[in-house]
């Protein structure tokens, strides 16, 4: 069973073993996606246990099988959101929008004991469920995200849905600041401010980087706090890696709108030797000339 409290340090502690783990998996693969580990660590070990409201797994303890796309001949995969627990009326839900932060998701499922330690050694490996980029059938995800922007709409509806039944659960979806390029995710926004729905929270991991560098450098989106409130949402925001503050934030009241909480992070933090690959820092590579240098932060972790 998961423990059901933690202190602001064993949040910090999960966050750090995040970091190191996925560094790991990066020394072992030579790459992955170790930046995003190093923007969200805090947000997602927050979430865990700290914000979300949510009811005992009941997922597999172990990585699954899985063959292949579902068909007709493949219907009773399990799916990844019953690590999140059977839903209530009065228990959360939580999306994840930016799937390529499943082993973000996986660590994180681990440390709070809603997934066994072991099933990472199929992370990424052919076969099993544990992908590198996170499907409906991946520990921890909701649905199948598709392209980025989709999913924020799903979790909007699914919290619309939730409201007109009388539902005291939040919904609460994780997104990369990227994907706020996107011209749907502003458009989920003006429903969801128009429908009042006071029930969700857009969790934005702020790291200013997307697939081809900067943000800035490619398509600015600030300023993003006056952008979210002229949609109708409520927005805050915070520094990523701050424990409490993430929590605070995540705790605004924000009656008859959405919130939006926009996570102020850098994608090397925690592992010195990205800052000098920023801003390409989307898929992470250690070339054997490097691995010393990382291996010496992992070593030191």
């Amino acid at each position: 069973m998961e423990k059901q409290t933690y202190s602001k340090a064993e949040t910090q502690a999960i966050a750090n073993q995040i970091r190191k783990q996925i560094l790991g998996i990066a020394l072992r693969s030579g790459g992955c996606y170790l930046a995003q580990a190093c923007s969200s660590a805090e947000i997602i070990a927050t979430l865990y246990t700290q914000v979300l409201n949510l009811g005992p797994s009941v997922g597999a303890w172990d990585a699954l099988p899985f063959p292949g796309v579902p068909g007709p001949e493949n219907m009773d995969y399990q799916r990844g959101s019953a690590y999140h627990g059977l839903p209530a009326p009065d228990r959360d839900r939580f999306f994840v929008s930016c799937c390529h932060y499943a082993s973000v998701i996986y660590c994180a499922l681990a440390a709070v004991g809603r997934l066994s330690p072991a099933a990472l050694d199929k992370f990424n490996v052919d076969g099993w469920n544990m992908e590198m980029i996170g499907a409906e059938h991946s520990p921890g995800f909701e649905n199948t995200a598709g392209s980025l922007g989709q999913t924020v709409s799903i979790a909007a509806g699914t919290a619309h849905a939730r409201k007109r039944k009388g539902d005291t659960g939040r919904v609460f979806c994780l997104m990369g600041d990227g994907e706020l390029q996107e011209g749907q995710t502003w458009e989920c926004v003006q429903a969801a401010g128009y429908y009042k729905l006071d029930n969700f929270v857009m969790v934005i991991d702020a790291n200013g980087q997307q697939v081809e560098g900067a943000i800035e450098n490619q398509m600015a989106e600030e300023p993003l706090t006056a952008r979210f409130r002229a949609f109708g949402a409520a927005c805050v925001t915070c520094d990523g890696h701050d424990v409490a503050a993430v929590r605070r934030a995540c705790s605004t009241k924000h009656p008859d709108r959405p919130l939006a909480v926009l996570c102020r992070t850098k994608g090397y933090t925690g592992v010195p030797p990205l800052e000098k690959k920023w801003p390409f820092l989307h898929f992470v590579r250690i070339s054997e000339a490097e691995k010393p240098e990382y291996q010496a932060v992992y070593d030191a972790m």
